[in-house]
């Protein structure tokens, strides 16, 4: 049974848990250095499936004490707020669901990279909006800031689980100007999930953008398509 703990004794149970040399790669591979998207993040150390386990373990945590986390300088305390979060929204009535979802949203300033975004956008911003109005999303598709940016879009991944691609094509049609490597990442492997499940509706957007779409954005889209079809998109003679 999952039990209760606080922030403070969460906080030393994953220092237990730190290693060094797992830190030094993590903070290499998440950008943190200066000038780059992760910058001045913080890593202990501690790999996924070890903080999915504490999140098992500790599941019945305070809503208050998982926003603690949240707000850490701690790249894994983040990430285990956000597990946290996930968890309690999928137990939830449709009350605490929308409190999580109230939270999440106002705290969006600390999912600040792409790991944290793509574990928890679809699973509480695009589950709740599933059934609701979503302009919210496309209040964050054109926001100043990259990883409100890359919320929005991955939200999306939870239609599109459903077979609803609508708002995955406007809000990337809205980011297909965009100037960052994520956000054209995350763009194409939306379009890339859309085709997964109805292809003609990836390729008449492809059709009508590919050849204004930044290049990472367009392999991203085209990644699973037939060799000779991926070089005519990327040749522009489709």
């Amino acid at each position: 049974m999952a039990c209760s703990m606080t922030a403070p004794e969460i906080q030393n149970k994953l220092r237990t848990l730190a290693d060094k040399e797992k830190a030094k790669i993590l903070q290499g591979f998440f950008k943190t250095g200066p000038g780059h998207y992760g910058e001045g993040d913080v890593f202990l150390g501690i790999t996924v499936p070890v903080l999915r386990k504490v999140a098992r373990e500790c599941g019945a945590t305070s809503l208050p004490d998982a926003i603690q986390l949240l707000r850490s300088t701690i790249h894994e305390e983040r990430l285990l707020a956000l597990l946290l979060l996930i968890h309690a929204y999928t137990n939830a009535d449709d009350s605490l669901k929308k409190k999580i979802y109230n939270l999440y949203l106002k705290n969006t300033h600390y999912i600040n990279n792409w790991d944290l975004v793509d574990l928890s956008a679809p699973n509480i911003m695009g589950n709740y909006l599933e059934d609701k109005r979503r302009t919210p999303l496309y209040t964050l598709a054109k926001s100043r800031d990259l990883w409100k940016r890359r919320i929005a879009v991955l939200s999306t991944f939870h239609f599109i689980k459903h077979n609803d691609f609508q708002d995955t094509l406007n809000i990337s049609t809205i980011l297909l100007d965009d100037d960052h490597d994520l956000i054209h990442k995350a763009v194409g492997w939306m379009l890339r999930e859309v085709g997964k499940r109805k292809l003609s509706v990836e390729e008449k957007f492809l059709l009508q953008h590919h050849k204004k779409m930044p290049r990472t954005m367009l392999r991203y889209a085209i990644e699973r398509f037939p060799e000779a079809k991926r070089q005519r998109y990327l040749n522009g003679s489709v």
